[in-house]
Order: structure tokens, then C-alpha cells, then sequence
């Protein structure tokens, strides 16, 4: 065993700091590093896919990737095969391509609707003839939120609402001159279609690579807040509570909308976090039998159950680049270390 990390960055983007890293990049390396191992950052370029696959397969026992796949100027296709490449020969993946892919990806919820944390009338839709045969009976219904798989920040987000007046009942195919509301999350911004006008826009999230909309019914107690736990590997490490702007129509909980955050530790959502915690064998059963991500997140809203009490609805796992930078003078980053090396040692120890 080498006892040497390889953190994957990409040379550009927002997220980086004035040393041309992540802000929580070098606080990694160094935990790694104060605990007796090595740990270095390594650019990725598509040009460079295979000297740095020689170079990583040489020196290091595994990865931790920090890309947003957003900062690759060509996309993240051959940066996964070259991660994908690497696990194959043996390096571990903190995360893999899989587990990045299946964990982060917004049909995840599909999978999980068999279960407690996810309502059972939530969909994928992969292809536009389907959106357009089931979308108009679901929207019935009369509030859906519509998720975009690749989508950030709220964009492609869009809480639905019927505002015809005209008689109808769940269960029915509305016509397709249907008046319906809808607010983008990234903004809380308000546009008015029909449901025609609708589902053709929407058609954009369909088509290409991965494209497909989640559709789950809109959870009114939204305006109470998102709750995000922040996990590593099984860890609970924080609770960041996100409350919506004021506003009728606000529900996104993004900074840029201007939600309010709190930050909690996990023993203050004991209820909340014993039940991700305990749910975790059934999550990665569902999606796959993957390993958990080692930095990942699990986004809930609140809902009641059938007497009234207070439940717990999964909204969305995020994991491809979770930051972590606003508690790294908690140390956050020695319980990422540990969990690197708890990793690479079950595997080649």
C-alpha cells in the first residue's frame, strides 16, 4: 500500500479560491497528510486523460474526486471514464462515477417511492411521448413540482399549479388548453401556460444525454423550510435548515432566492437524522447496491402523515461536489481524512 491520495480539481470555475483550489481542497490534503499519508491535488484535462491515468495508477491507492462537472470545459464524459478507468484497476473511488451518478441523480426518488421516505405518486419521465401521455393525469392532481435531472441552484425546477377554473377531477387527462401556474425554483419567478405550452418547454429537459423529469407532488410544507443533512460516508456531520423567502409564491430553498439558512448539529434533528442513518443498507440496496458517497447530502421537507403527525419526505441526494467550506474550523475535514483512509485500508489493509 502507498498511502497516497490523488484529489482530482478542475483548473477553473466559481467555486475555486485564491490559491486556484476549492476552499476546502488543501484543509483535505493536510488532514490527510497530518494523519501520515500523502495527498496531492491533480488538474484533469481530456488531453491529459491518460498520462494522468499511468500517473494516479502509479502512485496513489485511491481518489477523491472535487469537479464540478459544470468546470469541465468539454463536459464529464471522459473525465468518469478515466475515474471509472482507475476503479477498475483497482484505485478505490471517493466517489465513483456509479455512485456519483445513481446517489445524485434525480431518479433516485423513483427508485426510493417504494419506501417511506419518498411519496409513492412520484415519476421519471425519459421519454417526451411519455411526459405527454402521463403529465396531464398527474397534473390532475392539482400541484406537482417538476425536476429537471441536470439542473442546479433551482434551475429547471418548477412547482405546477392548475388555475382553470373549468370542472374537472384526479384522476382526469386534462385538455390540453388547461391553465396552469408555474414558479421556477431558481428565482420563485411566476409564468402562466397552458399545459400544452407547458410540456413543450419542458421537452428541453428531455432530450440528450441523461435527460429526464422527476415529477413528485408539491409538498406545501416547503415554506417551513428544507432540511439538509451533510454527510460523510455514514457520518451526520451538520443540518442546514433553508427557509424559503417570503413570498406566496416562493418555495425555493436556494441562497440565490433568497432563503434564510441555519446551521444545526445533527443532535438537534435526532428524529430526522437516526432515520436517514438507519435507512442507509435499504437507500444503497434501491440504487444499486452502491457504497454511499464519501461527501454527500440528503435533502428532506417536512409533510404529515395520516394522523397529523410530522414526517419526513426525501426531496433530493446531491453528491457529485458537496462543499463543506462554512465549517472547516469545526474540522470537518478530519472526519473526511479518516474516512478516506477507513476506505482504502477495507480494501487494501
Amino acid at each position: 500500500m502507498k498511502k497516497h491520495i490523488i484529489v482530482f480539481e478542475a483548473e477553473r470555475g466559481s467555486d475555486k479560491w485564491i490559491d486556484g483550489h476549492r476552499k476546502d481542497t488543501m484543509p483535505i490534503i493536510n488532514a490527510i497528510k497530518a494523519k501520515g499519508w500523502n495527498a496531492e491535488v491533480v488538474y484533469f484535462r481530456d488531453e491529459w486523460k491518460d498520462v494522468i491515468y499511468d500517473y494516479a495508477l502509479e502512485k496513489a491507492d485511491g481518489y477523491i474526486s472535487r469537479i464540478n462537472p459544470g468546470n469541465l470545459p468539454n463536459g464529464e464524459k471522459v473525465y468518469f471514464q478515466t475515474l471509472t478507468k482507475l476503479s477498475e484497476a483497482g484505485l478505490v473511488g471517493m466517489s465513483t462515477p456509479d455512485a456519483m451518478i445513481n446517489f445524485g441523480a434525480k431518479d433516485a426518488l423513483v427508485k426510493l417511492a417504494t419506501t417511506d421516505l419518498v411519496p409513492d405518486d412520484t415519476y421519471a419521465y425519459y421519454t417526451i411521448a411519455d411526459f405527454k401521455k402521463t403529465f396531464p393525469v398527474s397534473i390532475s392532481h392539482r400541484e406537482r413540482v417538476l425536476k429537471q435531472n441536470r439542473g442546479s441552484t433551482g434551475s429547471g425546477i418548477w412547482r405546477v399549479v392548475v388555475v382553470d377554473e373549468r370542472p374537472y377531477k384526479a384522476g382526469d387527462s386534462l385538455p390540453l388548453d388547461t391553465k396552469l401556474k408555474c414558479t421556477e425554483a431558481v428565482d420563485n419567478h411566476v409564468e402562466y401556460h397552458t399545459l400544452s405550452e407547458f410540456m413543450d418547454f419542458c421537452e428541453q429537459y428531455i432530450v440528450g444525454d441523461n435527460g429526464m423529469i422527476v415529477d413528485m407532488p408539491f409538498m406545501p410544507r416547503i415554506k417551513e423550510g428544507e432540511i439538509r443533512i451533510l454527510m460523510v460516508g455514514a457520518n451526520p456531520i451538520f443540518v442546514v435548515h433553508k427557509k424559503p423567502a417570503e413570498g406566496a409564491d416562493s418555495f425555493s430553498a436556494t441562497l440565490f432566492s433568497g432563503a434564510v439558512y441555519t446551521y444545526d448539529k445533527p443532535e438537534k434533528w435526532p428524529e430526522l437524522v437516526s432515520m436517514l442513518t438507519d435507512s442507509l443498507p435499504m437507500i444503497s440496496e434501491k440504487i444499486g447496491g452502491l457504497d454511499v458517497p464519501l461527501i454527500w447530502t440528503g435533502d428532506f421537507m417536512l409533510d404529515w402523515d395520516e394522523n397529523k403527525n410530522d414526517k419526513y419526505v426525501l426531496g433530493e441526494i446531491n453528491c457529485s461536489c458537496v462543499g463543506f467550506t462554512s465549517h472547516l474550523d469545526e474540522g470537518i475535514q478530519e472526519v473526511v481524512a479518516d474516512e478516506v483512509i477507513r476506505l482504502v485500508m477495507e480494501k487494501h489493509g
